[in-house]
């Protein structure tokens, strides 16, 4: 039986691929580290102390704003569909 983690990784590459096998490209690179964030900020809230974790939401975070800086440089339109897409703000 799959566990939770990996049927939520399937569906974001499902969501976000370009095409039947792709696991690679920017835009899943980016929906998977934003989901991770996500639920690292969401286990922050609850463990104000854990400060490994919050090392790690802050080396996440920087993975993903390279890449979203990479996909503004050679994708506008897709950069933009992105940001909507996931919520972010940049």
């Amino acid at each position: 039986m799959a566990n939770s983690k990996a049927v939520d990784k399937a569906k974001i590459i499902g969501d976000f691929k370009t095409h039947d096998s792709d696991t690679g490209s920017a835009d899943v690179q980016i929906a998977l580290l934003s989901a991770r964030i996500n639920h690292l900020t969401e286990h922050l809230r609850s463990n104000r102390k854990d400060f490994h974790t919050r090392r790690g939401l802050l080396a996440l975070a920087a993975r993903r704003r390279k890449l979203l800086n990479y996909l503004k440089k050679n994708d506008l339109e897709k950069y933009n569909e992105l940001l909507q897409r996931l919520n972010l703000r940049k």
